[in-house]
């Protein structure tokens, strides 16, 4: 790993806030973001990630690669679901409805830490295709898909199959993420120029308030769970993305992109959904605990992927490449 780009991350304004939210939390500040702002913050990255993957995406010309990076994405999102299954079955003893819960959470995205990454990569002075966004957008479902099968398969029990759909589907990050790509794929160049006065001086701003909030969020989550969090799990949180990461960046290397390219794949695959699995999972599997699944994804893994991870995952990329 690059030290150098690791240290440059950990000391960068979005990790540390999102550290004095962590922190604030565990000490029981009373320190918060009203929701109605931290959703505005929300709203406000994925109109901006999602914008202006279109415009560069437009730039860059739709074609096959556009078609073998979904294609990736998708087979990634039902793959890995089954390998952190795997793993969870060989080390813990939870009931199969929370193993197929937990799963889904590694094969689905964390759109933070896309944002975030892709925040990293420039800093490192690389560059990354537009339409690594149509690549985030194509693994929220599948990995729902792969839990309900697991859960299915084997725990004898109904699961629903409709809502849960129209829940991932619909979920406001991908449909603004969606959204926003579309109008900058059609707007190009000068509809970048028109808002990119909004788009762009605020953006690490906004980055660092939002962080703040999740590590508020994460911190709240890590202090109630902590009994449930045990050796084993502890370390499926730890382990399971680089796992994934390592199977997105060999993908996105066979599918021949470059450094930035196959850098933000191996991101999308190391990180675990604390957004849209969620809320498709209290639909589809009510039995599974969230204080489980959305602790690992949101209190565990996130935290790794945003310090460690990341310049972990562009130094394996850059040593594909």
């Amino acid at each position: 790993m690059d030290w150098q780009l690791a240290a440059q991350n950990l000391i960068s304004p979005p990790v540390l806030f999102f550290a004095l939210g962590v922190a604030a939390a565990l000490m029981r500040s009373d320190l918060s973001i009203p929701e109605a702002i931290a959703k505005g913050l929300s709203l406000y990255l994925m109109l901006s990630i999602g914008f202006k993957g279109g415009v560069a995406a437009g730039a860059h010309g739709l074609g096959f690669d556009l078609v073998a990076v979904i294609a990736a994405a998708v087979v990634l999102s039902f793959l890995i679901p089954f390998i952190a299954f795997g793993f969870l079955k060989l080390t813990t003893a939870l009931p199969q409805v929370d193993m197929a819960a937990i799963s889904a959470h590694y094969g689905s995205i964390s759109i933070v830490t896309f944002i975030a990454a892709t925040s990293a990569i420039e800093a490192a002075g690389l560059s990354y295709p537009g339409i690594m966004v149509a690549a985030a957008a194509a693994m929220e479902v599948p990995a729902i898909a792969t839990a309900l099968f697991l859960a299915r398969s084997k725990a004898g029990g109904p699961v629903q199959g409709e809502t849960p759909w129209r829940e991932a589907a619909l979920n406001g990050s991908v449909l603004l993420l969606v959204g926003a790509f579309i109008v900058g794929l059609i707007t190009g160049e000068q509809g970048y120029n028109d808002i990119a006065p909004f788009i762009v001086a605020p953006f690490t701003g906004v980055l660092c308030l939002f962080l703040l909030d999740m590590g508020l969020v994460a911190g709240g989550e890590l202090r109630q769970a902590r009994k449930n969090l045990t050796p084993a799990l502890l370390g499926f949180g730890l382990y399971m993305p680089p796992v994934g990461g390592l199977l997105g960046g060999a993908a996105g290397a066979l599918i021949g992109m470059d450094t930035g390219g196959v850098a933000l794949l191996t991101v999308l695959a190391a990180s675990a959904s604390y957004i849209a699995v969620p809320a498709a999972m209290r639909l589809a599997l009510p039995e599974a605990r969230p204080s489980l699944y959305l602790t690992l994804s949101l209190a565990i893994t996130f935290p790794f992927n945003l310090t460690i991870g990341i310049p972990l995952y562009i130094t394996y990329a850059d040593w594909l490449t």
